[in-house]
C-alpha cells in the first residue's frame, strides 16, 4: 500500500477490525519513510452490476450516484453523514442481496426512496420529486397524502 502523504510503498498494518457490519476490514497503517498512519478499507469485490437506464442505455452501477442524489435531498436536513452512509450501504446492500448482473434504474430508485422515507420526510419529499418528474402541484399533493398517510 502507497502512502497517500510521501508515496513510499513501505507500510505496514498497525491495527486491523471489522467495519460496515463485517462487510469490511479497517486497516490502520504507518508508512516506514515518513512515520505518519492513514487508514484503509478492504471490501470483498462484487460482479460489475448493469444498471438499464429509462432510455435503455446500459451503464455501470456507480455508488456515487446514489449518494450525490441522496446528499442533495438532505441539504440543510437534520441528517448526519454517519446516517447518509449507512443508509447508503443499506441500499446497496439490498441491490447487490438481489444477486442480478442487470437492474432497472427504476428499481433502484424505487429502493432509494423507501430507504430515504426512513431517514427524512422531507428528504424524501425531495428526491421523489425529482425522481418521479411531478408535472404540477397535483401529482406533488398526491405524493405528499400518500407520505402522510402511510405514518
Amino acid at each position: 500500500m502507497r502512502c497517500p502523504f510521501c508515496g513510499d510503498d513501505n507500510t505496514r498494518v498497525i491495527d486491523s477490525r471489522p467495519a460496515d457490519d463485517n462487510q469490511a476490514i479497517r486497516r490502520r497503517r504507518q508508512c516506514d519513510e515518513c512515520g505518519k498512519r492513514f487508514t484503509t478499507y478492504e471490501k470483498v469485490e462484487t460482479i460489475p452490476l448493469i444498471v438499464i437506464k429509462k432510455d435503455k442505455n446500459r451503464e455501470t452501477y456507480d455508488r456515487s450516484k446514489i449518494e450525490s442524489g441522496i446528499v442533495r435531498s438532505c441539504h440543510k436536513r437534520p441528517v448526519s453523514a454517519q446516517d447518509i452512509e449507512k443508509a447508503i450501504d443499506d441500499i446497496e446492500n439490498k441491490i447487490f442481496s438481489l444477486e442480478v448482473k442487470e437492474i432497472e434504474s427504476k428499481h433502484i430508485g424505487e429502493i432509494v426512496m423507501d430507504r430515504i422515507k426512513d431517514l427524512d420526510q422531507v428528504a424524501y419529499v425531495r428526491f421523489a420529486s425529482v425522481y418521479r418528474e411531478f408535472k404540477d402541484a397535483n401529482t406533488f399533493m398526491s405524493e405528499l397524502k400518500d407520505l402522510l398517510n402511510s405514518k
